[in-house]
C-alpha cells in the first residue's frame, strides 16, 4: 500500500541516521491515553504525548495487498501492580486505538506527519503478572474482522419493528418472497 509521505519524511527515510519512534493513542473508559517511545513530554497534533521509553512495546505490523483482517499489540511493561487494576477496570472492548510511525531530527523534533501504521479495536486486554512489576498487553483488531460476524437484521417486518417501531416499509416481505411476477410482456 502506498503511503502519502511529506517530503520532508521522505528525505529522513533516506538518511543513514535514522531516527525513528512510535507514538500509541489509545480510548479507554475515562478518555484517550497518547504515550511515546521516547523519554519525556512531547507535543504532536495538538496534542501531549506521554515517554514511555523502552517500557512501551509493539507486536508486529502486517501489511499485504490481501484483504485480511490483521491485528497488533501494545505492551507497557514495568507498572506498579497497583495500576493493574486501573488499567483492567478503564480497557473496553471495542474501543479505538492507533499506532503511529514517525522520525526524529537530530535536535529531538518530530518530522512532519508521522505515518498512520494501524488503527483497529481493542480486543482483550492480558496481564503478566510477576513479583516485582507488571506488564499488560492489549490487543488491537482491525475493523475488517466484523466481515466474519453474521448479522442477526434481517430484512423482515419483524427486524424492521425492533430498529424502527411504527415502520410498515417490510409489511408485505413475507407475502411477496414466493409470488411469481411476470414482469413485461408475457
Amino acid at each position: 500500500m502506498s503511503r502519502d509521505l511529506s517530503p520532508d519524511f521522505a528525505a529522513a527515510l533516506a538518511d543513514r541516521d535514522l531516527r525513528p519512534v512510535i507514538f500509541f493513542e489509545g480510548m479507554f473508559a475515562s478518555g484517550p491515553v497518547r504515550l511515546w517511545s521516547g523519554l519525556g513530554e512531547i507535543g504532536w497534533a495538538g496534542q501531549s504525548w506521554s515517554g514511555a521509553g523502552g517500557l512501551l512495546g509493539l507486536g508486529a505490523i502486517e501489511e499485504t495487498s490481501e484483504i485480511v483482517a490483521g491485528g497488533t499489540s501494545v505492551s507497557l511493561s514495568g507498572i506498579p501492580p497497583d495500576l493493574v487494576q486501573l488499567a483492567i477496570t478503564e480497557a473496553r472492548q471495542g474501543l479505538p486505538g492507533r499506532v503511529w510511525l514517525g522520525l526524529l531530527t537530530e535536535e529531538g523534533q518530530i518530522i512532519a506527519d508521522p505515518v498512520l501504521a494501524f488503527a483497529g479495536r481493542l480486543d482483550v486486554p492480558e496481564i503478566t503478572d510477576d513479583a516485582d512489576s507488571c506488564r499488560i498487553t492489549i490487543s488491537y483488531e482491525s475493523r475488517l474482522i466484523d466481515l466474519n460476524t453474521a448479522r442477526s437484521w434481517r430484512y423482515t417486518h419483524e427486524s424492521q419493528q425492533s430498529l424502527h417501531p411504527g415502520d410498515l416499509g417490510f409489511e408485505y416481505v413475507t407475502a411477496i418472497q414466493d409470488r411469481d411476477i411476470t414482469w413485461g410482456r408475457g
